[in-house]
């Protein structure tokens, strides 16, 4: 898991550099009605942190297998009105819940990485999700910096 620490902090040192240089104005613009501005996206980074967070820690004690509960992202993007938050805000909340994840996915031993999760009615094992979750982020703060 180290590796996946390092990539974790290396994605936030790099999002954080671009962000802070970022304008409110750059940072808000919608390309589209329905496309997500950076600031939304960002939110929806910290969406997942938040939902990876809670399943990265019940994995370790709920019944076997774990079944990862989808959220509705749109829906919780536009109830966290993250187009109208402070970005320094969404920042720092973006870092705080990444910093939780750095440490509980330090703590998983080879076991734990192996209890299977099944989403949409298939089988993976709690090491995929870590690593989906780390991609996925890269996936987004490469649209944020584009």
């Amino acid at each position: 898991m180290e590796h996946l620490q390092t990539r974790i902090k290396n994605l936030l040192a790099s999002g954080k550099t671009y962000l802070i240089n970022c304008s409110q104005e750059d940072a808000s613009f919608k390309p589209f009605f329905k496309k997500w501005s950076k600031k939304e996206i960002l939110g929806h980074l910290i969406d997942s942190g938040i939902n990876n967070l809670q399943r990265f820690t019940e994995i370790q004690y709920e019944t076997k297998p774990y079944v990862l509960r989808q959220y509705k992202q749109d829906a919780l993007v536009i109830a966290n009105d993250y187009q109208n938050a402070d970005l320094a805000e969404l920042l720092e909340m973006w870092f705080a819940i990444n910093h939780r994840i750095i440490n509980v996915i330090g703590h998983l031993d080879e076991a734990t990485l192996k209890f299977e999760v099944v989403v949409d009615n298939v089988s993976y094992d709690l090491n995929f999700i870590v690593v989906d979750y780390v991609d996925h982020m890269e996936h987004h703060l490469k649209q944020i910096m584009n």
